[in-house]
């Protein structure tokens, strides 16, 4: 048995290091060819650099100086921070109200939170951009409303699952000795769903970093660009493209995410687990 379960387990670790591997070689392309000149980007993709083809950190000159890198980082942090922030005080709110007072209202809130996830976006994009220019919304304080309704769904979904397992005689102590209801939510509730609230920062962080789609939509792009837009934007007529300006700029762009994510991400099977038990 020790022998069958010994060779299972190697069998196992090679499987997954295969996938690893196959997961981990876009971003070590992108890095390689990042230092590489752009027609040997384009002869030799897969190629290591060598002394005739390494330029150093010309590419990253380039990429920050005809993107406006530091301004599009701006952009993109300021609404990735607020966005994530107000998604999970709102939906965590929502999620702990839906929970503790079962009604019709409630559960159709509940019901179409859920709903929310399934409708494919390209449903809802042409009426979503003419709408949010509407409501004058198309600048970075706008789109995150707009980013709270997209991301509502799937938060709602795991703090409901996870408030059920909170016992409610906590917040019935907090009651007693005279908490609102707000503060019963900031004193007590907030801190016990902070597994959770990890989870969904993460989640929302790294799929409000990298989208380009909704910010390409709403956002005035005469005056706001995030970091995705700008990359995009180094594609020039005819299908032209400076390589070595966008691999180098996309390695700017994939470095905090990656921290960000390395950071908290004990906490999302953590969360993940918890937000299902009684979900």
């Amino acid at each position: 048995m020790r022998r069958a379960k010994k060779k299972t387990d190697i069998l196992l670790t090679i499987i997954f290091s295969i996938v690893a591997v196959i997961y981990l070689s876009p971003i070590a392309f992108i890095v390689i060819n990042s230092f590489k000149k752009r027609s040997e980007i384009s002869k030799r993709p897969f190629s290591l650099p060598t002394s005739d083809t390494f330029i150093g950190i010309e590419n990253y000159i380039n990429g920050i100086r005809k993107t406006g890198f530091f301004s599009a980082f701006g952009y993109s942090l300021f609404i990735t921070v607020a966005s994530v922030i107000v998604i999970i005080i709102c939906t965590s709110m929502c999620g702990w109200y839906i929970t503790r007072y079962k009604n019709k209202f409630t559960s159709s809130i509940y019901y179409l939170c859920v709903f929310s996830m399934i409708v494919p976006f390209q449903m809802v994009m042409f009426t979503l951009s003419k709408i949010a220019d509407m409501l004058h919304l198309s600048n970075p304080l706008g789109i995150i409303i707009v980013y709270l309704g997209f991301g509502a769904g799937l938060a709602v979904f795991m703090f409901c699952g996870f408030v059920k397992s909170i016992p409610i005689e906590i917040e019935e102590a907090a009651m007693i000795d005279g908490c609102n209801p707000v503060q019963i939510y900031f004193k007590v509730v907030l801190p016990v769903l902070k597994p959770t609230c990890i989870t969904v920062a993460i989640l929302q962080a790294m799929w409000i970093w990298n989208d380009y789609l909704l910010p390409y939509l709403v956002l005035d792009r005469t005056k706001y660009n995030t970091i995705p837009m700008t990359i995009q934007n180094l594609q020039g007529g005819r299908g032209s493209i400076e390589w070595g300006s966008m691999m180098s700029v996309l390695v700017l762009a994939i470095i905090p995410i990656i921290i960000f994510y390395l950071a908290c991400q004990k906490y999302i099977i953590e969360g993940v687990i918890a937000g299902a038990v009684k979900g």
